[in-house]
């Protein structure tokens, strides 16, 4: 079994032996845990947080599409746009009186 020494700034380096074993190379993210007072370290692939949310959205079924045209793509876009206009709030007169009260 590898030894491996702890260097001045706490940095360690797996063994070849054990990189190969588990394909770890230059660059490649090691998720670091403590279990039963032993360090693990395991490979992990992160997820961009953008990239994240949509397939969220796509498991929670809110998606649109697929489309056959770019036309029904644009038909889509507008009658979304049309929902969000139609939530905007109405503009009341609170801003007279908030400039009253100044």
């Amino acid at each position: 079994m590898p030894v491996v020494t702890v260097k001045n700034k706490f940095q360690i380096v797996i063994p070849r032996s054990v990189r190969e074993k588990i394909g770890v190379g230059v660059g490649d993210l090691l998720e670091a845990r403590v279990e039963r007072g032993k360090i693990t370290f395991a490979p992990k692939t992160l997820v961009d947080r953008g990239i994240a949310e949509s397939l969220e959205d796509f498991k929670r079924g809110r998606t649109h599409g697929p489309f056959e045209t770019p036309e029904e793509s644009l038909a889509s876009l507008h009658r979304g746009a049309r929902k969000v206009r139609s939530k905007k709030p109405s503009k009341s007169g609170s801003s007279r009186s908030d400039a009253r009260r100044r």
